[in-house]
Formats: structure tokens, C-alpha cells, sequence
């Protein structure tokens, strides 16, 4: 990377108005220093469990039971292990991932990067703008235009709790978070899924690869898993805690920030699972083997479970995965803008720009074709979203494993191998993807 004068390096902190905001206590025991750490963690889990991921875990449960399971459970381990590698790039190297491309790669290079990230980071915002209505419209009988248009006003609560300081930011998602967690909780308990099942669904089966039909959905389980933005995301965000420079604070400041984030992305990998399990004990083992919409879900838990109140909480938890979600794609939008153009946009009008880009589409398809277009616009989403991925894996395994860059912090030979074989995974499977949707 290119050597900084200390003026320059302080102009281009990331997220700079709450850089190093956060006290990590000096010789705190091992609890207080986790808590110091802890948030992060739970605002990327939140982009694992986004709107975009329900449509896919509904289908692959409804069509094949529990078999799909255990694509959910590599998909998070695959992302365990890049969001280390992302917290690991900020902490030591003390730059997120967009500002690291942008000090390394020539400007046409980085500004194509720069690009495909925003509209990565547009078509996630779709994906919460078009499960935001939906869950809107099964709640309170709105319909999806109006929907669409009632999103535009999260804009004010973004902007407004992002003043009160960042420990607010993450007590609302973790709030929101623990919304969708008790949410399925109960729909666990009123499906009785099969433990069974379950059991055996983490089990890899050969199908998955051999039948054509259950190798597409696995395909999309993981594309819409692994979420670019929450790379970058996270490189950032690690930066707010104020903890020790030195190499001793940085590995210490590694092992808490990797804790958070495997310890929330479990809890994200619980969530996905539970759709996953709900779709396969209420409609595969009741033969609704096409159930691969989310309203359609909805109206079928209640009469094929037998209570009145699972519709409600999977609803409920729909509007609070689409609402966290809006929080954290806000930051990534403002982290990538930043560190790839060193634009400094005022955050209201960085918000509304972004939401302008996702509301538009929803808006002309949820008038123009109602359900099933809004239904077909989030497949499309996830769609985007895995042509984008390959291109913020790469740098990141890249920069994680260059000691130039991460010194003492770079990747071991072996994890530097276990990490590119799965880039090189991500990359092959999403083509794979990515050529049966445009030559289907």
C-alpha cells in the first residue's frame, strides 16, 4: 500500500465521524472486553438473513425437505471465514476494504470496483425495500406500491438514531435481530419439525450435486448467503472500537472482533436454518412442494400448522429483517463511496440516493405486476448480488494474505488455500448460477 503523511491518513479514516468512538477497557477481564467488542458481529449477521435469503430457503425446504440444510450450514461457514478475514484487513491493517482497493489498484481498476459494489449495495437495498412491503402488506393489508413508497421514510429513522452515536446503531439492530430470533423460535416449537430430519439434513447428501433441480436452489441458498456488502462492511465498523495500535492490541482486538462475528453468525445460520425447517415440516410434509413465495407462505403456516399466530410472527420477523438490513446497507453505501472516491456525501443525501435507486424498480413493478413481479424482482436481486461477489472475495483474500499489507496479521499458508479454494468455489458456483438464469 501506499505510504500515508499522518494528516492524510486522519482524513481518510474510515467512517471517520465514529472512528476509534467506542473504549475497549485496558486489563478488563475477558467479559467486559468482549462486551467492548461486541455489536459488530450482529450488524453482518443481519445482511445474512435479509429478505433476499427467505424466497430461496422457502423453496429449497418446500421442494426438498431438510436435504438443503446442509448447504445453509457450509454457505456460514464459508462466511465465517471471510468475515475473519474482513475484521482482520481493518484491525490490522487500519483500512477497510474499499479504501485498501483503492490504495492498491490503478483508478480504473478501482473505480469499476467501486462501481459493482453500488450496485451490489442497490440491490440489497432492493431486496429490503421489496421484503419491507411485503411484510407491510401482510400486517396491515397495505398494498405493495404504497409499501414501497412507506420505505422511503425509513430514510428519517436511519439518520436520526445514526446521530445518537454508533452503540445506538447496534442496540437497534441487535433489538431487531432478537425480534427475528424469538420469531422463529415459536415457529419451531407450534411446526414440530423432525429432529430426525434435521439431523440428517447438516448431513451432505451426493443429490444436491447429481439432481439439476436441488443443485439450482443450493446454488442460489449460497448466493444469497454470502453477501458482498457486508465485506466491506465489516473491514469498517471494526474501526469504531478504540483499542491499542500496537501488535499485542491488534491480535487481542482479532480474537474478540472473531468471536462476535462467529458467535452472531451462528445466530444467522439459526435463522436461515429455521425458515429452511418451517418451509420443509409445514408444506413438504404436508405435499406443498411449490411453495417458493413468501406471501404464499404466509397464508398457508396458519391453516396447515393449525395456530392463528404464525403468519403474524413470520411477518413480523420479515419487516424486522428488512428494517436491520436498511441500517447496515446505509453504512456500507456510505463505507464504499468513501474509501473507493474519498466522497464525503452528506448521509441523508448518501440514504436517499441509494433508496431512490431500490424504490423506483419496486415501485414500477409492484404497480405494474403486483405479487408475482415483486416475487420475480427479489429472485433478480440475488442474481446481481452473485455477480458481484467474486469481485470483493478476491481482494480480500488477496490483501488478507500479502504481509506487505497485514505484516505479523497475514494469512498462514494454509488458510491462505483454504480461503482461495473458496473464492474459487463462490466464483464456479455463482457462474454456474448466473448461466442456467440467463440461458433458462
Amino acid at each position: 500500500m501506499q505510504e500515508k503523511t499522518p494528516g492524510h491518513d486522519e482524513q481518510l479514516r474510515s467512517l471517520s465521524e465514529v472512528h476509534s468512538s467506542i473504549s475497549v477497557p485496558e486489563g478488563a477481564g475477558f467479559w467486559k472486553k468482549m462486551a467492548a467488542f461486541a455489536g459488530p458481529g450482529l450488524m453482518v449477521a443481519v445482511g445474512y438473513i435479509d429478505p433476499g435469503n427467505w424466497a430461496t430457503d422457502i423453496e429449497g425446504g418446500s421442494r426438498f425437505g431438510y436435504t438443503l440444510l446442509s448447504v445453509i450450514l457450509i454457505s456460514n461457514l464459508f462466511a465465517m471465514l471471510l468475515q475473519h478475514l474482513s475484521l482482520k484487513l481493518g484491525i490490522a491493517s487500519g483500512r477497510d476494504l474499499a479504501q485498501a482497493c483503492r490504495d492498491y489498484y490503478s483508478r480504473p481498476v478501482s473505480f469499476v470496483l467501486w462501481l459493482l459494489s453500488e450496485i451490489a449495495i442497490a440491490a440489497t437495498d432492493l431486496a429490503e425495500v421489496i421484503g419491507s412491503a411485503i411484510a407491510l402488506n401482510l400486517l396491515f393489508g397495505l398494498p405493495l406500491p404504497v409499501g414501497v413508497v412507506f420505505t422511503a421514510f425509513d430514510v428519517l429513522i436511519v439518520l436520526y438514531f445514526q446521530q445518537k452515536g454508533f452503540r445506538i446503531i447496534e442496540s437497534i439492530v441487535a433489538g431487531l435481530m432478537t425480534i427475528i430470533l424469538l420469531s422463529f423460535l415459536y415457529e419451531m416449537i407450534v411446526s414440530q419439525p423432525s429432529l430426525a430430519g434435521i439431523v440428517g439434513g447438516l448431513m451432505p447428501k451426493k443429490e444436491i450435486v447429481t439432481d439439476p433441480g436441488m443443485l439450482y436452489i443450493a446454488i442460489g441458498i449460497l448466493g444469497a448467503t454470502v453477501m458482498p456488502h457486508n465485506l466491506y462492511l465489516h473491514s469498517s465498523i471494526v474501526q469504531t472500537r478504540n483499542f491499542r495500535k500496537d501488535e499485542t492490541g491488534k491480535r487481542s482486538a482479532i480474537r474478540f472482533a472473531t468471536i462476535d462475528s462467529t458467535v452472531s453468525l451462528a445466530l444467522a445460520f439459526f435463522i436461515n436454518g429455521s425458515i429452511l425447517i418451517l418451509a420443509a415440516s409445514a408444506f413438504h410434509a404436508n405435499g406443498h412442494f411449490e411453495i417458493a413465495d413468501i406471501t404464499d407462505a404466509y397464508h398457508l403456516l396458519d391453516p396447515v400448522l393449525g395456530v392463528s399466530l404464525a403468519g403474524i410472527f413470520f411477518a413480523l420477523a420479515l419487516l424486522a429483517s428488512g428494517q436491520s438490513s436498511t441500517l447496515t446497507g446505509t453504512l456500507a453505501g456510505q463505507i464504499v463511496m468513501e474509501g473507493f472516491l474519498n466522497i464525503r456525501l452528506k448521509p441523508w443525501v448518501r440514504r436517499l440516493l441509494t433508496r431512490g435507486i431500490a424504490i423506483i424498480p419496486a415501485l414500477i413493478v409492484s404497480y405494474l405486476y403486483g405479487e408475482r413481479g415483486t416475487a420475480e424482482l427479489l429472485v433478480l436481486s440475488q442474481v446481481i448480488l452473485s455477480l458481484q461477489l467474486s469481485f470483493a472475495v478476491v481482494p480480500l483474500v488477496f490483501f488478507t494474505s500479502n504481509s506487505k499489507i497485514m505484516g505479523p496479521f497475514a494469512n498462514s499458508r494454509l488458510l491462505s488455500v483454504v480461503s482461495w479454494v473458496i473464492a474459487l468455489i463462490i466464483i464456479g458456483l455463482n457462474g454456474y448460477l448466473l448461466f442456467n438464469t440467463f440461458t433458462a
